[in-house]
């Protein structure tokens, strides 16, 4: 009669060999933790970084007055800001911490109802930035200016200011589902757009003295193979295709067999098996007319290019006339962007200004200081959002001869064409 396992001995035998190969076990993990800290270290805290040499400034951009062309301009905007894409040697990776790329910021500001266009970028990226404004409004005009968040106090909420704030995601937890894109906005009668940035406009044009709302998009491109690569992955999924094993069969194979070497210890082990691939009903059968809408969408913004984004927004006022409802208003204005059936945009809950349960005042003071601060310096991080061109010109673009508010400062007269001499620093 066999003899029944003897657990502590099994334990004693895993001991000996983890006491044995522990270094082998830890390599990982350990050279993971280093790789944190260091390159945290030589991009942020090192005199020599990467990060030190960067110069920021300010542009704002005073749109033409009749802009009759919608929002297809801007899409061919962020498609040329793509192009700062590049690949670090290893050198700058791992001495200077070059191991993310250079990031632009477009943010709509309403300063008590006056509305400006502002894009936050290096300075040797100007010529690059103006060069195409330019070209797809040659009657724009383009000012250097100070970058508005030093107008106010280094610290809100105080005694004088408070704020509410919120970074948002997708519904979606896949990002590329696409939102609801300019092409969508049509009036079904008489065939005309109706311009996403009059709501959003309006709203931001009623806010009053000492109100402020700042909405933020913080870009970084993304190569091209990386986001047809994830974007495929989607569209293989919608069309019911069965998801690749990565690493192929004798990989899965393999990590099957150790799998079960514990689990044979105290069970006959069970090993998979590979399905007969069915004979598949063509496409246009098995989906629903949702489900196809669905799969065109997808499938169309993944000709376009993409960028991995921060979007974030901070309604802010003197006390004495702080009203929240605003906040309420101007979100209720980002929601025409969703599509119940693709996808949405909400504020994440983790950043919401607000306290729950204990300390609610403390910890909503806390968290507004936080992303008060996150805002001042265009933090990236936990960027979860993936915005193609098409879906940002739909989100930020200068209005159309339709949308006619006091609110945005517009240019009167015929430029004629870019300046002659764009500055290249």
């Amino acid at each position: 009669m066999d003899s029944p396992v003897n657990t502590l001995d099994i334990l004693s035998n895993f001991g000996s060999v983890f006491t044995s190969f522990w270094w082998l076990i830890l390599a990982w993990p350990i050279w993971y933790i280093f790789k944190i800290v260091w390159q945290d270290f030589v991009a942020v805290y090192s005199k020599d970084s990467w990060y030190a040499g960067y110069k920021w400034t300010m542009l704002e951009v005073i749109p033409p007055r009749d802009v009759e062309r919608g929002p297809k301009p801007m899409e061919n905007f962020y498609t040329g800001l793509t192009g700062v894409w590049s690949t670090h040697n290893t050198f700058d990776v791992w001495v200077k911490g070059a191991y993310r790329q250079d990031t632009f910021g477009v943010e709509l500001v309403s300063e008590e109802g006056r509305v400006h266009y502002y894009i936050r970028l290096l300075k040797k990226y100007r010529n690059m930035v103006e060069s195409q404004i330019y070209a797809q409004y040659p009657e724009a005009q383009i000012l250097e200016v100070e970058d508005y968040y030093n107008k106010f106090p280094k610290v809100i909420p105080n005694k004088d200011w408070d704020l509410w704030g919120s970074d948002f995601t997708f519904v979606q937890s896949d990002p590329y589902y696409p939102i609801k894109t300019y092409d969508q906005f049509e009036e079904s009668i008489t065939g005309e757009m109706i311009d996403p940035m009059a709501a959003m406009v309006e709203t931001l044009g009623t806010l009053g003295p000492g109100q402020h709302i700042w909405l933020q998009y913080v870009l970084v491109p993304v190569l091209e193979g990386d986001s047809i690569k994830g974007g495929k992955t989607l569209a293989d999924k919608l069309k019911g295709k069965p998801a690749a094993e990565s690493g192929g069969r004798f990989l899965t194979d393999i990590m099957d067999v150790f799998a079960n070497i514990f689990a044979g210890l105290f069970k006959p082990p069970e090993f998979k098996t590979v399905a007969a691939k069915k004979d598949e009903q063509p496409l246009d059968t098995r989906l629903s007319p949702m489900e196809r809408d669905v799969l065109k969408a997808v499938e169309e913004n993944l000709g376009k290019n993409f960028f991995k984004t921060k979007m974030r927004m901070i309604y802010l006022g003197k006390r004495d006339g702080f009203d929240k409802s605003f906040v309420g208003t101007f979100i209720g204005a980002l929601k025409q962007f969703n599509d119940l059936n693709m996808n949405q945009i909400k504020p994440e809950d983790i950043s919401k200004t607000y306290g729950i349960i204990f300390f609610t005042e403390k910890i909503a003071a806390l968290r507004k200081r936080k992303i008060y601060d996150r805002y001042r310096r265009r933090n990236m991080d936990g960027a979860n959002m993936l915005f193609s061109t098409k879906e940002l010109a739909t989100m930020f673009h200068f209005p159309d001869i339709s949308v006619k508010s006091h609110a945005i400062t517009q240019t009167t007269s015929k430029l004629g064409a870019a300046p002659p001499n764009l500055p290249t620093e």
